[in-house]
């Protein structure tokens, strides 16, 4: 560890916290000496004022450039209007990104969507609803990448008759005669499919524990006067728990659908978006690093953010309404 190295690593641990401290500390001098009727409204401003600077900094300064930069050329240097916006649209390579990341929204979603709610149902019918919760939960303790080179092994693909050290060739061959191993990632009719399954696997945990949580807050007399009403199970499940789980479905559902527009990790260490598996993310990634085309990568990440906005506010107004209601 050199010596620059060092250096920094004092001042993110040192240097942080004592900056904070003096902040805090000169602040509370200066409202000391404030007037009384006003030093309630000024120690807000004080509080809150290192946050806006952050967030003007971190978040607002580099969303205002990227979109400068999204109007410019490859090299950032001469005005091409909306050029690149209409590469992202028109362009043949580009328009099969976007299927991709469709392809993504709605299997991924769904399924992820449904799998959690179904295993929500059932786990809470039994007695080892923990155990069985944190085992379905455990890939969610995974890095993305880690999952990515767990499946990439799984999915590993032998010849016809060589034995198959990929986990899913392997069942499958031992279970359907005659059957015939896939190379899952290969092949263009599967590994968009393959790709989805591994996000799956990753968030049923998540959508479980949230929905999950949500059965739980259903008064048990509500469900308890369906079923002296003759309610069957299906009937209960359609005409009580489903209206009253709504909020927390469309909560889950915008999550999962915020996370799968800016998938990357497990493309990015699969297949690298190669033999038609790219997304957004990846585009984006490759526009910037690979070719060093700014302006495309730019409007990328420009319609990238902007297809996530309505999303983002959808799930802000859910919270509060939910806050209101309590």
């Amino acid at each position: 560890m050199n010596s620059q190295t060092i250096l920094m690593l004092a001042v993110a641990v040192l240097g942080v916290p004592l900056l904070l401290v003096g902040y805090i500390t000169l602040s509370e001098r200066l409202l000391g000496s404030a007037a009384h009727k006003r030093s309630s409204s000024v120690r807000a401003i004080f509080w809150i004022a290192p946050a806006v600077v952050l967030l003007v900094v971190f978040l607002v300064y580099p969303i205002i450039t990227t979109i400068i930069l999204s109007l410019k050329d490859a090299a950032s240097r001469g005005y091409v209007g909306l050029a690149n916006y209409k590469y992202v649209f028109t362009d043949r390579n580009m328009l099969l990104v976007l299927r991709n990341n469709l392809l993504w929204l709605v299997l991924f979603t769904l399924v992820t969507l449904t799998f959690g709610l179904l295993i929500a149902l059932l786990a809470d019918r039994v007695k080892y609803e923990a155990v069985a919760k944190s085992i379905v939960f455990l890939p969610m303790a995974i890095s993305f990448v880690a999952a990515g080179i767990i499946w990439k092994f799984m999915y590993d693909f032998q010849p016809a008759g060589a034995p198959q050290i990929g986990t899913v060739n392997a069942i499958f061959s031992a279970v359907i005669p005659g059957y015939q191993p896939q190379a899952w990632l290969f092949n263009t009719a599967t590994n968009n499919i393959a790709l989805i399954v591994v996000g799956i696997w990753m968030w049923t945990g998540f959508a479980m524990v949230i929905l999950s949580a949500g059965i739980k807050g259903i008064p048990t007399d509500v469900l308890e006067a369906a079923r002296i009403d003759g309610a069957n199970e299906f009937q209960i499940f359609r005409f009580v728990t489903m209206p009253l789980l709504a909020p927390t479905i469309t909560v889950v559902a915008t999550t999962l659908i915020i996370d799968v527009l800016k998938i990357f990790d497990i493309v990015y260490v699969m297949t690298n978006g190669n033999l038609n598996t790219e997304v957004i993310a990846n585009r984006m990634y490759k526009e910037m690093f690979n070719y060093h085309n700014y302006g495309r990568a730019s409007a990328i990440a420009v319609i990238l953010l902007v297809a996530i906005i309505p999303v983002m506010i959808m799930n802000i107004k859910r919270f509060r309404q939910g806050g209101a209601n309590a």
